[in-house]
């Protein structure tokens, strides 16, 4: 009697074991086919369209939309339902608003953007520093901090506004940018480590500026200092354009590494 009663719980305990790993496996597999089935939109500026990374699409023009772009990674790997590569070179919070917002719909599940760079002045803070002074170099880098504080919140503000307007039920990633230098690192020439400190300070500002606005509108920040630590400008293992004169434009870029190692598991953690 007691052999049978002990082999009728063993029995209905693998059963109800049994019951509830399967049970866990479906819902894996469910939220896994739910997640397949909703279309992904990549927006933003040239750290999300791969500036740097070659491989351009011809039909993107001037956007320089990459192939070994995160977001051309990430679709590639997970085959979304649809995937829309909307991120173009130079593009500030305004450009976004007048002309990426376009295939967000009910329908998109997955967004990542990178924006407020350009609108801080990046370009310019950089073409500064390289040709002028250490003094005229930290004033453009504070001038950039001041914008960073007092007007980019209310412009990335009216940009998560619209995504979440425009795709209610999307999960969004926004994708902070990496520190430039390694302090005390292998360069023997170029900036001074003050220009270097007072940039890296500036991209710290920015993340964190960012990071508290999109905690405000419930999206999720991506934060790609960890990825990139060890991987700056006078790193010896560099994932970012130093100044290239052959090719201005992908200076302070991410390389294709930078894009595969250093963005793209930040975006597949996140998403």
């Amino acid at each position: 009697m007691r052999r049978f009663r002990l082999a009728a719980y063993v029995t209905s305990f693998l059963f109800a074991a049994t019951a509830a790993l399967t049970g866990a496996t479906a819902a894996q597999a469910s939220d896994s086919s739910a997640a397949a089935a909703t279309g992904y939109v990549a927006l933003g500026d040239s750290y999300s369209s791969g500036v740097g990374a070659g491989s351009y699409d011809s039909g993107s023009g001037d956007c320089k939309r990459s192939t070994k772009a995160y977001p051309a990674l990430w679709a590639a790997a997970h085959s979304p339902s649809s995937f829309s590569f909307a991120a173009c070179s130079g593009a500030r919070t305004g450009d976004v608003l007048a002309g990426q917002l376009g295939s967000l719909g009910s329908g998109t599940g997955l967004v990542s953007i990178s924006i407020g760079g350009n609108d801080a002045g990046f370009a310019d803070v950089m073409t500064t520093c390289v040709l002028y002074s250490e003094s005229t170099c930290v004033n453009r880098v504070n001038e950039a901090r001041a914008y960073v504080t007092s007007t980019l919140p209310g412009k990335l503000d009216q940009v998560y506004s619209a995504i979440s307007s425009r795709a209610p039920s999307a999960h969004v990633v926004v994708l902070g940018y990496p520190r430039f230098y390694k302090l005390g690192g292998s360069c023997l020439a170029g900036l001074s480590e003050t220009e270097r400190s007072a940039i890296n300070g500036a991209a710290d500002l920015l993340n964190a500026t960012t990071a508290k606005r999109v905690a405000a509108h419930g999206f999720t920040f991506g934060d790609v200092t960890s990825t990139f630590s060890g991987h700056e400008i006078c790193s010896g293992s560099a994932w970012l354009h130093s100044v290239n004169w052959t090719n201005i434009g992908e200076s302070y870029h991410p390389t294709a590494a930078g894009q595969s190692g250093g963005y793209l598991p930040v975006l597949t953690s996140a998403a």
